[in-house]
C-alpha cells in the first residue's frame, strides 16, 4: 500500500467531528468560550479539550513537576499539564526516563494536582507500569487517578498499546496516546525523527488511527516530519499534541525547563527558549552568598528583636 493510499484509508475511516460553528479570528476571538477563559473556575477536562478543538482553538501544555512551578503555569493560564516521565531527566537526575518508578510517578503528580486549580493534570505511566498488558496498565492507571488525583494518563506506544488504552478507556480513565519517538524506547529506536520514508510513515498513521480506535482523547506526536503530523492531524478527530512536529498539530507542548532555559546545555532544536531562568537564578544565589560572607545580609529590616 503506498503512502497515499494509507492516508486516503486512514481519513476515510476516521470518524468525522460533530459540525461545530466556525473558528473565530482575531483578538477577541472565542470570548467566553477560550478553553482557559470566562469566569469558570472548575477544572478543565477532557471534554473541554475535545470543544476546543472542534472550535479549531489551538491549545498550550507544559510539563509539570511539583506543586510551586505548577501553580506559576496555572495562574497564567496553561490549561493541561503533564507530569512527564521526563522528571527522571530534568527532576530526578537520571540519564534517561527509563528508571522512574510509579512511587515518583505518584508522588510528584499528587504535588502538581495540589497546586493547581484550574488545569487539567496528566501523568505519564512510566516504563514498566504497562507493558505486561492492559490489566497492570489498569491498576497503575487506577492509582495515579485514586491516589494522586490525576485527571488523565498518557502512554506511549500506537499498535502495541491499543488494549491497555482500550481497558483504561473502558473503566472511565481518560488516555493521551504518545506515538512518534517514545522516549521509553529510546534504547531499541534511537533519539531521531520517527515516520520518514514510505513504511515508517504508513507505520505512523496506523498507530495513531489504532491510538484513536481505542478511545484516546488525545495524542501526541513526538519528533515527526511536519508534513506527516499535519496528515494525521488531518486523519483523526481527537486532538494531536505537537513536540518536534510542526505547526499544524492541535496543541503544542514543551519540556518546562526547555521552554524556560533552566536546563543548561543545548536546548533541543523542537524547543523554544523564551527566558534564561538559569542565569537569573545563578546570579540570584551568587548574591546571596555574596551578602553572607560580606556581612551584609541580613540587615536590620530582616531582624527580629
Amino acid at each position: 500500500m503506498s503512502l497515499q493510499a494509507a492516508q486516503n484509508q486512514a481519513a476515510t475511516s476516521a470518524s468525522p467531528p460533530a459540525a461545530g460553528p466556525p473558528a473565530a479570528t482575531g483578538p477577541s476571538a472565542g470570548a467566553g468560550k477560550a478553553l482557559y477563559g470566562g469566569k469558570s473556575t472548575r477544572r478543565v477536562t477532557v471534554h473541554d479539550i475535545a470543544a476546543a478543538t472542534e472550535r479549531g482553538e489551538k491549545w498550550p501544555m507544559l510539563t509539570a513537576y511539583d506543586a510551586m512551578t505548577a501553580s506559576v503555569f496555572d495562574e497564567a493560564g496553561i490549561p493541561v499539564m503533564l507530569v512527564g516521565d521526563s522528571m527522571g531527566n530534568c527532576h530526578l537526575g537520571y540519564e534517561t526516563t527509563v528508571p522512574v518508578t510509579m512511587d515518583e510517578m505518584a508522588m510528584l503528580s499528587a504535588a502538581v494536582v495540589r497546586g493547581t486549580k484550574r488545569a487539567l493534570i496528566v501523568a505519564d505511566l512510566p516504563f514498566g507500569a504497562y507493558q505486561e498488558g492492559p490489566v497492570q496498565a489498569l491498576r497503575n492507571a487506577t492509582r495515579l487517578v485514586k491516589d494522586a488525583g490525576v485527571g488523565a494518563v498518557k502512554l506511549e506506544g500506537g499498535e502495541r498499546s491499543h488494549e491497555q488504552i482500550r481497558l483504561l478507556v473502558e473503566a472511565g480513565i481518560p488516555v493521551m496516546g504518545h506515538i512518534g519517538l517514545t522516549p521509553q524506547s529510546v534504547n531499541a529506536m534511537g533519539y531521531r525523527v520517527q515516520g520518514r520514508g514510505e513504511e515508517a510513515a504508513q507505520q505512523l498513521l496506523r498507530d495513531a488511527k489504532a491510538v484513536q480506535d481505542a478511545g484516546a482523547f488525545a495524542v501526541v506526536l513526538e519528533l515527526v516530519p511536519a508534513e506527516l503530523a499535519a496528515e494525521v492531524t488531518r486523519c483523526l478527530h481527537i486532538p494531536t499534541v505537537g513536540i518536534g512536529a510542526g505547526p499544524d498539530t492541535d496543541a503544542q507542548v514543551l519540556v518546562w525547563t526547555d521552554m524556560a532555559g533552566l536546563t543548561g546545555g543545548k536546548v533541543p532544536r523542537f524547543s523554544k527558549q523564551y527566558a534564561d531562568l538559569r542565569q537569573v537564578l545563578g546570579d540570584a544565589v551568587r548574591s546571596y552568598a555574596e551578602e553572607v560572607v560580606g556581612g551584609t545580609f541580613p540587615q536590620p529590616e530582616h531582624t527580629f528583636h
